[in-house]
């Protein structure tokens, strides 16, 4: 997250807003509005989710644009709510950043590209995996799904920035090793364990509240 103007070419801008609706349309298509108009329980985690995300993500670190640090929490939220429902909050959480002036309504797409979608779907896919597995132990799904997802998404998240800002001529392979690619380890720590925590929380408090989980499977 972090991408500002003039940081990619016109056609990576192209290329990225069609992705962007692909996947967005996808979205809005696979939820299934009718429970989540029946549900208040669920549309308030959905909006309290989005709002939450829009105020975490004010708080960030970095010298060099589009190289942004901050914690994602999409992991937790896919957990919660799916991961459309994720994408959407996420996009709403964006909404609230550009707003506030932190990110600029021209790279709406590519941010939310990067910092919704692609750690939804990562953490989407470890959670299927999971499942396939049919791991009958509770902390499979807590440590996969939780912990090793976050890191693993905000890891993908980054190797999409990079390569999008190394295609673009914005920054040489060296200074993206240099000043953000030699870090990305450290980035997942963080992100594993805060989302990691709050997935342990609410299994153990309000398991209700994690829609991808399957409880039976664990008794």
């Amino acid at each position: 997250m972090g991408m500002t103007d003039n940081l990619l070419s016109t056609s990576q801008w192209l290329i990225t807003a069609v992705l962007f609706a692909v996947i967005l349309l996808n979205a809005v298509r696979s939820v299934d509005w009718s429970a989540l108009r029946k549900d208040n329980a669920f549309q308030h985690s959905f909006f309290g989710a989005a709002v939450i995300l829009g105020f975490v993500w004010q708080l960030r670190a970095g010298i060099s644009p589009g190289l942004a640090i901050h914690i994602f929490g999409i992991t937790v939220i896919t957990l919660m709510l799916g991961w459309a429902l994720a994408v959407l909050a996420g996009l709403l959480a964006l909404v609230i950043t550009v707003i506030t002036g932190r990110e600029p309504l021209l790279m709406f797409a590519a941010n939310g590209l990067i910092t919704v979608m692609v750690p939804a779907l990562v953490s989407h896919g470890i959670m299927l995996w999971e499942r396939r597995r049919n791991f009958r132990n509770f902390f499979a799904y807590i440590f996969f799904c939780g912990f090793f997802g976050a890191g693993l998404s905000v890891a993908a998240a980054g190797m999409v920035m990079c390569l999008m800002l190394w295609s673009s001529g914005t920054y040489s392979f060296d200074e993206l090793v240099h000043e953000y690619l030699r870090y990305l380890p450290l980035f997942m720590i963080p992100e594993g364990f805060i989302n990691g925590t709050f997935v342990t929380g609410l299994m153990v408090f309000h398991p209700d509240r994690l829609s991808t989980l399957d409880q039976s499977r664990y008794r």
